[in-house]
């Protein structure tokens, strides 16, 4: 059993933590009411590619939010993507 801080931090408890290493990469997954954490390293490279999409897509969406963003025509945006 563990508690979150007023920071949102945690603790996992230390028999739980056993092949965690200090500094070493989690990411933290929630549906409805459950958390799960997973080490970075024992994910697929599909999903680490599909994880760094949805924080792009996320960003550019509180951009937009913000108002920060341009029309273009479907060419002009084409030819901007492939400069990616």
């Amino acid at each position: 059993m563990t508690k979150m801080s007023s920071k949102g931090q945690i603790v996992i408890p230390i028999e739980m933590r056993e092949n965690i290493k200090q500094g070493e990469k989690l990411i933290v997954m929630k549906k409805k009411d459950s958390i799960i954490i997973k080490k970075m390293n024992s994910l697929e490279e599909k999903f680490k590619e599909d994880l760094e999409f949805a924080k792009r897509t996320e960003k550019a969406w509180k951009e937009y939010d913000k108002g920060n963003f341009k029309s273009m025509s479907k060419e002009e945006f084409l030819k901007e993507l492939k400069t990616w």
